[in-house]
């Protein structure tokens, strides 16, 4: 609940900021006649260039995901390597959504600095256009995975006697594809600049400014068809597919088990869709719908063209690397169990006695202890 709070104040900061003191005019740059290096905006540009919301709120966000997103993906990537001896398909989708996410959050220093700089990009254009891949990268993986696990939780549940082996070669392969679209849909963010130095504020911005340019890979043409795409290909078809394998999930517990063993595995379905729908609401969801709107204003050239409420909802996107690791812990058991005992510090050979001791004895809810058959107790928590 206090996630949730959180999440609620922050999307209500941005639509608060986005919607006063700044009129929401796209950076939308031109080339300056004395000095044709640099490229004027206009005051609302600047404005916003200057304001609270870019060099304050947004760095706040992005240490946030940083601080909680560095160490929850680094422990579930530990978790997947070396604590899971059986694997399975969803803990090979989950690996590779932990992944995404780390790879993500590792250019967050540079990021926190760009805000917190002024707006100021010091690093080159090929470090932008990295940051930038990498960003949307990492959305579109975060879709695609998520829409994966979403239908192998439901296969799990209807087929529970397919082969294992098989369905684990299904995932390394869809995971493999995953990566290769990945990598070859970001292609296009390679093909213009990102950077822009501006004459007022003298700084030099980073996806911020968008300018038009003879060029054709410096049209705004390149990034309006390519988050077309994205925005269907990558993430309205997965959408597509996480509700109807949600759908057909409940209504395969529903028929397939007895009442209690149904009702339970049919409130941890909940919560998991809960923890979807959260992360789609805040993170995904509104940021495709303002690239979209917002880069086919761009293109035509309208001056009101959400940018504030634009960017507000790329920062909010960034979140989900947050928000991925509890869909790792409500999908597995195994995974809650592991970084109990990861965070313990018990090594798989200790707690691998812990499960044969304790397995041989029976728990006492009297003294909440187990008890061997020689009336020895023996405590459960460490």
């Amino acid at each position: 609940m206090a996630l949730t709070r959180t999440l609620l104040f922050l999307a209500i900061f941005c639509c608060a900021s986005a919607s006063t003191g700044i009129k929401g005019r796209g950076f939308l740059g031109s080339l300056d006649v004395e000095n044709p290096d640099q490229f004027v905006v206009d005051k609302a540009a600047s404005d916003t260039l200057k304001s609270s919301l870019t060099t304050v709120f947004f760095p706040i966000v992005y240490i946030i995901v940083l601080v909680v997103g560095l160490p929850t993906n680094a422990m579930a990537i530990w978790v997947f390597l070396f604590r899971t001896k059986k694997k399975h398909p969803s803990s090979i989708y989950m690996g590779n959504l932990a992944l995404a996410d780390l790879l993500f959050v590792i250019w967050m220093p540079l990021k926190i600095h760009y805000h917190i700089n002024g707006n100021d990009w010091i690093y080159g254009e090929p470090l932008c256009k990295v940051l930038v891949s990498f960003f949307y990268g990492n959305m579109y993986c975060s879709v695609l995975f998520i829409a994966c696990l979403s239908m192998q939780r439901y296969w799990a549940v209807a087929h529970p006697l397919s082969q294992q082996r098989k369905n684990n070669k299904i995932a390394i392969g869809v995971c493999v594809a995953i990566w290769a679209f990945i990598w070859l849909s970001s292609t296009p963010l390679y093909l213009y600049d990102h950077t822009a130095k501006l004459k007022d504020p003298n700084i030099t911005t980073c996806h911020d400014v968008n300018f038009k340019n003879d060029s054709p890979f410096q049209s705004l043409n390149v990034p309006f068809f390519y988050f077309i795409f994205m925005a269907t290909v990558a993430f309205l078809v997965p959408c597509i597919v996480i509700v109807v394998a949600y759908a057909m999930l409940l209504r395969a517990l529903g028929k397939s088990m007895e009442d209690s063993t149904a009702a339970k595995n049919r409130q941890k379905a909940v919560v998991l869709i809960v923890i979807v729908l959260v992360t789609f609401l805040v993170c995904f969801i509104p940021s495709n719908i303002m690239l979209v709107v917002h880069y086919s204003l761009l293109k035509d050239g309208q001056e009101n063209n959400g940018y504030s409420f634009y960017i507000s909802t790329l920062c909010l996107a960034s979140l989900n690397s947050c928000l991925d690791p509890f869909i790792y812990y409500f999908v597995s058991e195994d995974f809650r169990n592991h970084v109990k005992n990861t965070l313990l510090c018990r090594s798989s050979r200790t707690v691998e006695q812990m499960r044969v001791s304790f397995s041989s004895m029976k728990y006492s809810k009297k003294s909440k202890a187990y008890v061997s058959e020689a009336g020895t107790t023996q405590s459960s928590t460490c």
